[in-house]
């Protein structure tokens, strides 16, 4: 029997390298398919819908709030993994009671990369961790060069309507746009506020941009257009939102899409 910790430092017990794996973070599943461990894979949630093919190969045993545990038993996983976010306290304990339970805690990159290192060592793929921790490294390394220089912008990350949502402290997101310069006029909020849009204008100064996230909630033209008037400007922008939130491999996109995100704000200022 041996030994690990996750990342609440919560300790975990294995006789061997896990075979049958449950995964009910979305970016976590798309991690362990870049660790190479497809076959392992025995069960996603519905929200995990990268790669693709996984949505008709893999069993679906419920959300990333509340699944279904007889699905779960029958599959017999060696371990589940979740996220102290995405998953609720009372599903882990309840989950523990089949199999061992990894959770993962993502505030920032360091984080991020030390989640991949503990699969990599947890699945035996460390070979294949390391190159995929290397890249975000070289990635970040160079757009931190490259925003050096870049103004601070104003702004408001929506991810939600009726009621609306924005991105507030002590997130994965906030920690991103800071990364990239962007001052979120809701970091002094709690992590996920409830606003109102008459008050846009003048909270924190008032954005410069306002950013519709493509997830979760799937903002079109007309929303654009209703939350335009409360903005200086005017100015609103739809993101990517796995390119914003997701952890794990994903990162290996996002700096790239960062670049060309300050790229489109300077074409259109």
């Amino acid at each position: 029997m041996v030994e690990y910790r996750d990342q609440l430092q919560r300790t975990i017990r294995l006789a061997q390298t896990p075979k049958r794996i449950i995964s009910l973070v979305p970016s976590q599943t798309e991690l362990l398919y870049d660790l190479g461990l497809e076959n392992e894979v025995m069960g996603i949630t519905k929200f995990c819908v990268h790669p693709s093919h996984f949505r008709s190969t893999k069993n679906i045993v419920g959300g990333t709030k509340q699944v279904k545990l007889d699905k779960i038993i029958a599959l017999a996983p060696d371990i589940i993994l979740c996220n102290k976010e995405e998953n609720t306290k009372e599903m882990v304990a309840e989950l523990e009671t089949i199999a061992p339970v990894h959770v993962s805690d993502i505030a920032n990159i360091d984080d991020c990369i030390e989640m991949i290192q503990q699969y990599g060592t947890l699945f035996d793929r460390r070979t294949e961790a390391s190159n995929i921790v290397q890249k975000i490294a070289f990635d970040l390394d160079d757009f931190q060069k490259f925003i050096k220089t870049r103004p601070i912008k104003k702004v408001a990350y929506f991810i939600w309507r009726k009621p609306w949502m924005v991105v507030g402290k002590d997130t994965f997101i906030n920690y991103l746009l800071e990364l990239n310069h962007f001052e979120n006029v809701y970091k002094h909020k709690g992590r996920y506020p409830e606003i109102d849009l008459e008050n846009l204008r003048s909270e924190g100064g008032g954005p410069e941009v306002v950013f519709l996230s493509s997830e979760p909630y799937p903002f079109k033209e007309d929303h654009a257009f209703e939350i335009a008037r409360y903005v200086q400007n005017g100015k609103t922008v739809f993101v990517d939102g796995e390119l914003f939130s997701w952890y794990g491999s994903r990162l290996t996109k996002s700096f790239e899409y960062f670049k060309d995100l300050h790229q489109r704000l300077k074409d259109n200022s």
